[in-house]
C-alpha cells in the first residue's frame, strides 16, 4: 500500500483487487500473482520501474502505458516512462538517460532491433532485471534479458492475411503496409503475410512499402496507391492505426470496397470490425504484455524469480483474431487491462 492509500479501503475495493489478482493468475499462469500480492503487502516502499515503448503516438503503446500503470498500482510499483517517440535516435537518448539512473527493474519495447543494446547491457551488468517487450532488443542469445514477452507475430500476420485471401476466394490484388522494418514484430508480420500469399498464385502483391507505424506516412502512401492502382482488392496493415488512417483516404476517394486487415485489435479497430469498415484484425495483447512486464519485474525482485528457473526466457503472449462474434468480450477485457 502506498503512502497515499487510506486505511478505510472498502471491502468492495479489496474484493475487486482479489478478483483482479485471480483473473491475472489465469492470464500469467506460473507467475502466481496472489502469492506475489501477499509479498507486496509486506513491502515497506514502492518498487521503482522504468518503462519505454516505441512511441506513445501509437495507440497500442499508449494503451500499454495505461496497463503498466494500472498493474503497477496493484503491485505497488512506481512506473516512470521514457517515450520512444517512434524514432530510434530519440529512443536511444531516452534509454541512455534511463541507464544513468537506478531502478528495481525496467521493461522496454525497442523501436528497432540492435538500437538499444549498449545502454540495456549497462543496466543488465548493474544487476537490473530487464524485461523485453514485443520486439527484440537484440537476439536472445546475444543479450541476457530477464525475459522476452511477445506475441507470435508471424501467426498474427498470417491469420489476418488468410482471412483476407479467403474472402477474396484466393484471387485479387493486395497491398501490405509495413511498420518499421527494424522492428522484429513487423518482420514477423511480413513473414506471416508472405507465407500465405505465396500459396495463392491468383494473389498479386502490388506494394509492400513501410510506413513506420506513422499515420501521416500511411496517408501519403495511400494517396499515391489510390491514384496509381485502379484495382486494389485488399490491404494488410501491420497495425490498426495505419489501417484506419488508410481507410479515411479510401473513403475520400470512394474506394471503400477494399478489404482491410490490421493488427492490435485496439478499440477503434474493434468497432470498425463490428461496423464493417475493417474486415479483420488480431489482438496483439498490449495489456497482457505491459502488465506481464510488471508481474515479471515484481517476481524477480520480491520472490527472487530467475530466468529459466521461474520465468522462461521467452513468453508467448498471444491474442485471438477479432470477429463480430467476440468483439464485445475483447473490448471488455481491454477496458480492464486483461488482454
Amino acid at each position: 500500500m502506498s503512502g497515499n492509500d487510506k486505511p478505510s479501503t472498502t471491502r468492495r475495493n479489496l474484493l475487486q483487487a482479489a478478483a483482479t489478482a485471480g483473473a491475472a493468475t489465469t492470464l500469467f499462469g506460473g507467475l502466481s500473482i496472489p502469492a506475489m500480492a501477499a509479498e507486496m503487502a509486506r513491502s515497506e516502499k514502492p518498487l521503482k520501474a522504468a518503462f519505454s515503448n516505441a512511441g506513445l503516438q501509437a495507440t497500442w503503446c499508449a494503451q500499454g502505458k495505461q496497463a503498466a500503470e494500472a498493474w503497477g498500482k496493484l503491485f505497488n510499483v512506481e512506473v516512470t516512462w521514457f517515450d520512444g517517440q517512434l524514432d530510434a535516435v530519440k529512443q536511444r537518448a531516452a534509454i541512455d538517460n534511463m541507464a544513468s539512473q537506478k531502478w528495481d527493474f525496467v521493461a522496454i519495447q525497442a523501436f528497432g532491433i540492435g538500437t538499444l543494446t549498449q545502454p540495456v547491457q549497462k543496466m543488465i551488468d548493474a544487476g537490473t532485471p530487464v524485461i523485453d517487450m514485443d520486439t527484440l532488443i537484440a537476439p536472445l542469445d546475444q543479450i541476457n534479458v530477464h525475459s522476452f514477452l511477445a506475441p507470435d507475430n508471424e501467426f498474427m500476420g498470417a491469420s489476418v492475411t488468410q482471412a483476407l485471401v479467403n474472402q477474396l476466394g484466393g484471387k485479387g490484388k493486395v497491398i501490405m503496409t509495413q511498420g518499421a522494418l527494424g522492428h522484429t514484430g513487423a518482420q514477423g508480420r511480413a513473414k506471416g503475410f508472405t507465407s500465405v500469399v505465396k500459396q495463392f498464385p491468383g494473389i498479386e502483391v502490388l506494394d509492400t512499402q513501410p510506413a513506420d507505424w506513422d499515420v501521416s506516412k500511411t496517408a501519403r502512401l495511400w494517396e499515391t496507391y489510390l491514384t496509381k492502382y485502379p484495382q486494389i482488392d485488399a490491404a494488410f496493415f501491420h497495425n490498426d492505426d495505419m489501417a484506419l488512417a488508410a481507410y479515411n483516404i479510401m473513403k475520400a476517394h470512394n474506394r471503400t470496397n477494399i478489404l482491410i486487415g490490421g493488427v492490435d485489435a485496439m478499440p477503434p479497430a474493434i468497432q470498425a470490425v463490428a461496423e464493417g469498415r475493417m474486415f479483420a484484425t488480431v489482438r496483439n495483447p498490449s495489456c497482457r504484455i505491459h502488465g506481464g512486464a510488471i508481474v515479471a519485474g515484481v517476481a524477480a525482485i520480491v520472490s527472487g524469480e530467475k530466468t529459466d528457473k521461474g520465468i522462461p526466457k521467452n513468453v508467448v503472449t498471444d491474442g485471438p483474431v477479432v470477429t463480430k462474434a467476440n468483439a464485445p468480450g475483447m473490448q471488455w477485457m481491454e477496458d480492464h487491462f486483461l488482454i
